[in-house]
């Protein structure tokens, strides 16, 4: 059957998007809600874009060749786009379709005015909407005009802004296909945008109306400042107006001309309050009919609405479903644990069934709702003390929720609401370990408990090992539910609590002492100097030990250099001195191979999958360091530590009541460093336990890949763990969910997690409220002490890093798998981070001046910048 040139609007829904791109389809979709006004017309559909485009040859090289182009490149882009441009519109319309074009113009008027839109099959989809990417055209008179700018619309698809966000959408030119929408042109009194959730906040029960005189290309192109108008519950909550003092308007002979507003008209309102909420009320239906918050074009027509076009909010960041009405308050997991990237299905739901609390997922990312804490008075307060001691800006993010006295209702202490798990998660006073019962009873400071904890781990994991190996099947998913509850029981193991919180009771307690007794800022920074058992700063001296066995091998060393693949290590061992070296990185992935950036996605490679990207860091630490460097740095940290506890007790003798205060803090120092390096361990036990489930996944993927259920390995990392159980257990899978998935996470990558979220959709990120900054700095969160001025070295990828000494670091976040860097390193900021969470404990195990939790830091801070990190007083200059 031969696919159709041209389409109705009302032949058309939102199921077409390959036939008539995402506009036709949205508007095929509007015209078919009751009561939904949408001017009449046609789509011109992808087979006439194919049929021209195929008298064109010379296309298919061109575009091969854009899309080997860097998107950065943008002069290659707009030359080549260019030069495709010109040949779409040069292209003739075969004269059959020229035909059917003008016998569906003659359906609506041959001579009536005519909007031309384009309409592409990758625009107005729900995870991006390409909005303003290719071209509309306004007014367009008479068939020549009309196929002309039809022409027009097709070249649009290679401007330089559809090219540009297409390369970074992960979207394939060659992919790609125009349609163009025809559709009467109507001449209104205002039009505008309706959004039917804030768009700037998020909040999914504001709607905000922007509407000015005449047509919306005023709006669109920033002529004028629109009026603006807040709706909640049917009723407007605020307004401004604006002077609108241009408005553009259609010419009857065709085109559109901008024009003044008569003075006396400038400051009136667009539309009436009684407009704005009957609009909003017509947005809902939209909304409720496509199934997601709507960015609406509309036009006022004689005191009635048209609609000419919606499509998704794209920029909005989801909100778990919880299935009820309820207000709930939500809590990053991921900006505890230092890992704000999306996850994949199957890590977020292994981490969910291994968590100690329960959570929710949205964007890819993990929540604990904490509205039944916050609800009670002593819940509220010891939950906004412990993230206050983290993350300022998580708790200050809270206090914005509870100062709106209607959002969490308070209730009585004694009837505190659902479940309350004991102890903490791992990796700092996060969101989980918030939303457990109160703090366990403290511990005698003997490392004999702390050698027996870390024994118990290695024990566990060593029988996980051991009893996984015969399971494969179904059964290999029963024997990982009961091997969850073994993991939540290690995560929760009483004397294991007990150690993470008096290392960290430890160290507030000395920073508020000496603070309040010597006037010391953050003394426990160098108290805690190379603290024993502490496995994270241990991996990242280690590697040093790695690169004191290579570079005495300049053969071995040279061949690093051009490593690009996985099989290095088994090439390395043909060069002199390459089995020694293998060996030492082999014993390295031993220990710490299960390891790597956003390790508490089980999908995410680890550095033994990939042990290319230690590549660069074995090598930094050849270049930036002599042999021995690794004990020589834990040694000096340890003299460091010793020193300032002699200068600490000493002080503190000379006080009023010096005796006593010097008693008590010699018996805190000694607690940090008994527990301080332990609170790393827990983490490591459980992605130690990760890779052994992984592995045992991984093989039944491979099993499935080959039973031609699967069409690769990495697809199971697209199902939840209860999903991936049912493919195994029926071997059938949907495979367009798995697809459908896949371009979900692509599209999340783009979406900025919030520290909290309420159910409203409200994306609260918090503040500082601080007013000791010097203006122009940076402000963070001091986590790590000293000041220390350097070059700037901007690392979005671990694996990329370039670092020389005298380096500072600036970075989204850093889990425990960026610890290798910290040695060569001179300073660390970050944007995401709290006192406890990894990075800042091993820069105060290295010594290194660290501001975490800076507020877009990698975007306000140039790559190669020099900067100044107040690591004492938490903020960053940039110099001149």
């Amino acid at each position: 059957m031969n696919e159709p040139y041209v389409l109705g609007l009302h032949e058309v829904d939102e199921t077409r998007v390959a036939v008539v791109g995402g506009k036709g389809a949205h508007l095929g979709g509007l015209s078919r809600i009751d009561g939904i006004r949408v001017p009449g017309g046609f789509c011109v559909t992808t087979a006439a874009f194919r049929r021209t485009m195929a008298q064109e040859p010379s296309l298919d090289d061109r575009l091969a060749r854009l899309a080997r182009v860097d998107p950065d490149d943008r002069e290659a882009v707009r030359t080549l786009g260019a030069e495709i441009r010109r040949t779409v519109e040069g292209i003739a319309i075969p004269g059959d379709l020229e035909a059917e074009i003008i016998r569906a113009l003659a359906v609506h008027g041959e001579q009536a005015a005519y909007a031309v839109r384009s309409s592409a099959t990758a625009e107005d989809l729900p995870t991006a909407s390409f909005a303003g990417q290719q071209d509309t055209y306004l007014n367009v008179v008479g068939p020549t005009e009309i196929l002309r700018h039809i022409s027009r619309c097709w070249a649009s698809l290679f401007t330089e802004r559809a090219v540009t966000y297409r390369r970074r959408a992960g979207i394939d030119h060659r992919t790609v296909h125009m349609a163009v929408v025809v559709q009467q042109m109507v001449l209104p009194q205002a039009s505008g945008i309706l959004f039917t959730a804030d768009p700037v906040t998020g909040n999914r029960k504001v709607a905000t109306v922007d509407a000015g005189f005449g047509l919306g290309e005023a709006l669109v192109s920033g002529l004028v400042n629109p009026d603006v108008f807040a709706v909640r519950d049917g009723e407007v909550v605020a307004r401004t107006i604006a002077a609108k003092q241009r408005a553009v308007h259609a010419l009857p002979a065709g085109g559109t001309r901008e024009v003044a507003v008569e003075a006396q008209r400038q400051e009136q309102p667009a539309l009436t309050d009684a407009q704005v909420v009957r609009l909003v009320r017509i947005g809902r239906r939209i909304e409720a009919h496509f199934g997601c918050p709507q960015d609406v074009e509309w036009c006022l027509v004689d005191d009635g609405f048209q609609i000419v076009q919606s499509r998704p909010i794209t920029t909005l960041f989801p909100v778990p479903d919880r299935g009820d009405q309820g207000n709930h308050v939500y809590a990053s997991v991921g900006h505890g644990q230092m890992m704000t990237d999306p996850m994949k299905p199957l890590g977020y739901s292994m981490w969910q069934l291994t968590a100690m609390v329960p959570m929710h997922e949205a964007g890819g990312r993990l929540f604990v709702d904490v509205t039944a804490r916050l609800a009670t008075p002593t819940g509220r307060a010891g939950l906004l003390d412990l993230l206050g001691k983290g993350d300022p800006l998580m708790r200050d993010a809270l206090q914005t929720v509870l100062d709106r006295d209607d959002f969490v209702p308070t209730l009585p202490d004694a009837a505190p609401a659902g479940p309350q798990p004991a102890g903490p998660q791992p990796g700092s006073p996060s969101p989980a370990a918030a939303s457990a019962a109160s703090a366990p009873a403290p511990i005698e400071t003997d490392p004999a408990l702390v050698a027996e904890l870390i024994e118990r781990s290695r024990a566990s994991v060593a029988a996980l090992e051991r009893d996984i190996r015969s399971k494969t099947g179904p059964a290999l998913f029963d024997f990982l539910v009961e091997a969850f509850q073994e993991h939540r029981r290690v995560l929760g193991d009483p004397l294991s609590m007990q150690a993470i919180m008096a290392g960290m009771d430890a160290t507030w307690w000395l920073n508020d002492r000496l603070g309040e007794w010597l006037g010391e800022k953050n003394a426990a920074d160098t108290l805690t100097l190379s603290a024993p058992d502490n496995v994270t700063s241990e991996m990242g001296l280690a590697l040093l030990d790695v690169a004191d066995v290579i570079r005495p091998l300049p053969e071995v060393v040279a061949f690093l250099r051009g490593v690009e693949d996985e099989g290095f290590l088994d090439e390395l061992a043909k060069l002199p001195g390459g089995a020694e070296a293998r060996a030492a990185i082999e014993g390295y992935l031993d220990r710490y191979g299960m390891r790597c950036v956003g390790e508490i996605d089980i999908t995410r490679p680890r550095w033994a999958e990939r042990p290319s990207t230690l590549v660069p860091v074995i090598l930094d630490n050849v270049r930036n360091f002599e042999p021995g460097a690794a004990a020589r740095r834990f040694e000096e940290g340890r003299r460091k530590a010793r020193a300032k506890e002699a200068e600490v007790l000493s002080r503190l003798r000379n006080l009023p009541d010096g005796d006593r205060k010097a008693e008590d803090a010699k018996r805190m120092i000694d607690r940090v460093r008994t527990f301080i390096g332990y609170r790393e361990y827990p983490k490591y036990g459980i992605v130690s336990r990760y890779f052994v489930y992984k592995r045992a996944l991984l093989a039944e993927a491979e099993r499935l890949v080959r039973a031609d259920v699967l069409r690769e390995r990495e697809d199971a990392f697209y199902l939840t763990f209860e999903e991936l159980r049912d493919v195994v257990r029926s071997h059938r899978v949907d495979a367009p969910l798995i697809q459908r998935r896949k371009e979900a996470f692509r599209a999340y990558h783009a979406l900025t997690p919030p520290r909290v979220l309420t159910s409203d959709g409200e994306a609260v990120t918090g503040s500082y409220r601080r007013d000791d900054v010097p203006a122009g700095a940076l402000t963070g969160l001091a986590v790590s002490a000293g000041t220390v001025e350097g070059r700037a070295r901007v690392v979005l990828d671990m694996a990329e890093a370039d670092l020389e000494a005298g380096d500072i670091l600036v970075t989204t976040f850093t889990d425990p798998s960026w610890s290798p860097l910290f040695v060569g390193i001179a300073g660390l900021v970050t944007e995401v981070g709290g006192l406890m969470t990894h990075g800042a404990v091993i820069a105060r195990e290295y010594g290194l001046p660290a501001v975490v939790g800076v507020e877009q830091a990698t975007r306000l801070i140039r790559d190669g910048q020099r900067i100044r990190v107040h690591g004492t007083d938490g903020y960053v200059e940039i110099l001149p």
